[in-house]
């Protein structure tokens, strides 16, 4: 599968599909182009059925993303105050209704807006050298959406206000990631992008209708009261479940990670 794309690379293999940001010489950052190419990706990722899972990861050795680049211009600002929008709105999968899971695997910067993708990416993991930053109040700017996609995936409240507030002065490194569920897991740089796939197609194996009833049932419950939570967890599983047997042997596994 081919698409027509120039900021990022894109492959499809055994049911993963790999999603590369493909500006190394700007530091990944995402530009007007990237933003409307991820609209391509993520509908292409949500229609096509042999996709079962995600990997997304950046070329180049220094960052995985270090948010909008500024030297393209404020794109977003040619429009009207009260029609302007978010620019980094479109580039999260969930945001495009992407119930299939995606691994992001984060080596070098995470500055700023690449909170984007990870704040809705299914499971992050880094590699040991990866700092994640906010250039925000560094410039003398508000930092609020990103933040606030922190904390919905529970990043506690002081390391949020601390990660936004102190700027480029302080970078959290792989390890506090890690211990504050920004990440869950921490590999050599070396093995970041072949331990992302082999998570991938451990995923993109199991039934894509249960995979993608539990994912959708998860988000979701951020997002509404408990009561209703469970309400659309129990219909999600009467659709996704269909005929299939409720007993399942389960194996017992020694846990990979941590």
């Amino acid at each position: 599968m081919t698409l027509d794309l120039t900021t990022l690379l894109f492959t499809v293999e055994d049911h993963v599909a790999t999603v590369t940001l493909n500006r190394p010489e700007r530091l990944n950052a995402f530009n007007e182009t990237m933003v409307a190419e991820f609209g391509t990706v993520w509908s292409t990722v949500r229609d096509t059925d042999d996709i079962h899972a995600v990997v997304l990861r950046a070329a180049g050795d220094r960052a995985f993303c270090t948010g909008v680049d500024a030297q393209d211009g404020p794109w977003w600002q040619d429009q009207p105050v009260f029609r302007q929008e978010d620019p980094g709105a479109t580039l999260g999968a969930k945001a495009q209704q992407v119930w299939k899971p995606v691994i992001a695997a984060v080596h070098g910067m995470a500055a700023g807006g690449a909170m984007y993708f990870l704040n809705e990416a299914d499971i992050v993991i880094a590699s040991d050298d990866a700092t994640f930053f906010d250039p925000h109040m560094t410039a003398g700017l508000v930092s609020a959406l990103e933040p606030i996609g922190m904390l919905q995936r529970g990043v506690p409240l002081g390391d949020v206000l601390r990660w936004a507030l102190t700027g480029n002065d302080e970078r959290l490194t792989a390890a506090t990631a890690l211990r504050l569920g920004i990440v869950t897991e921490v590999v050599p740089r070396e093995e970041l992008w072949a331990t992302a796939d082999a998570l991938a197609r451990t995923i993109a194996a199991r039934r894509p209708d249960a995979v993608q009833g539990t994912v959708r049932a998860i988000w979701e419950a951020l997002d509404v009261p408990p009561a209703i939570a469970r309400q659309r967890g129990l219909a999600y599983t009467q659709l996704g479940n269909g005929d299939q047997a409720p007993d399942v042997t389960i194996p017992r596994v020694k846990p990979s990670f941590r």
